[in-house]
């Protein structure tokens, strides 16, 4: 080979080098672990800045079980798992899917009142152009696509956070579509939550929906955050999945702590709690 040969495919070899691609086009070199600071940093930049071009001024975050479906689809449910049920009666795990199926019908009441109540607040606040108590969801199905929905219904905008997930990380429909953000840390999609909210307003759910709770509820106890109503839908699943008055009898939290939150049973009533705790 001569040395002009030589040259040419080196040239060519330093060309297709990761090294030679400019940094923030190298995507290996973004996903390394050592970039996982600027990773973080990007996610909440792009969500802010976003949010500041369209204009939303305050939001009020709806979460909730991604199971909870409107009342057709969880009796669907229903009927299918009794279906494979009377195909082996005897089959233990199929008569839990029923009973679970069962338990998921007589939720599915939420996603009702979740799509009215973000009906109810997106038509009273997004009006004459403005961007008040926007909704905002993690982005995903059940009690969140209603709340997004509900906002769908009037034309209203609404926001989603999606997180990427093995399951479940495919947004809902109801999304205003500038408005659906995907993120890889659930630390920073978890700040972006908070960061403009005006209330919290949280349906029966899961692990991931206590998780959220909790969190709200330790930033409001020790101050770190700005004073916003924590509204709980449905006393009995809440009452059932966790004695608050307990924690206080122990000692572990002040009484005082459990005025952080209240309970409501239906959309106009927290809206009502949301709208007398901001004009105190």
């Amino acid at each position: 080979m001569t040395d002009d040969s030589a040259s040419r495919e080196n040239l060519q070899r330093i060309l297709q080098s990761p090294s030679y691609r400019v940094a923030y086009k190298d995507v290996a070199f973004l996903a390394s672990p050592e970039l996982r600071a600027a990773r973080m940093e990007l996610e909440l930049l792009k969500t802010e800045l976003t949010l500041k071009r369209e204009g939303i001024e305050s939001t009020i975050v709806v979460f909730g079980s991604t199971q909870i479906c409107e009342p057709a689809e969880a009796q669907r449910r229903v009927d299918r798992a009794r279906a494979n049920l009377n195909e082996r009666p005897d089959d233990v795990r199929r008569r839990r899917a029923v009973a679970r199926a069962e338990r998921i019908a007589a939720k599915s009441q939420y996603y009702d009142l979740a799509r009215e109540f973000g009906r109810l607040v997106s038509s009273q606040c997004q009006i004459k152009g403005k961007c008040n108590y926007v909704i905002v969801t993690g982005g995903g199905p059940g009690i969140m696509e209603a709340a997004n929905r509900g906002a769908f219904d009037v034309g209203a905008k609404s926001i989603g956070l999606n997180i990427r997930l093995p399951k479940e990380q495919a947004p809902n429909p109801y999304i205003t579509p500038e408005l659906c953000f995907q993120f890889h840390y659930f630390a920073i999609r978890k700040l972006h939550f908070l960061l403009r909210a005006k209330a919290l307003v949280v349906f029966p759910g899961g692990f991931g929906t206590l998780d959220e709770l909790f969190d709200a509820l330790t930033l409001r106890q020790t101050g770190r955050m700005q004073d916003i109503p924590i509204i709980i839908i449905g006393r009995k699943y809440w009452e059932n999945t966790v004695h608050f008055p307990f924690l206080a009898d122990e000692g572990t939290v002040d009484d005082e702590d459990l005025d952080l939150f209240r309970f409501a049973d239906t959309p106009e009533e927290a809206w009502k709690a949301i709208q007398e705790f901001h004009r105190e």
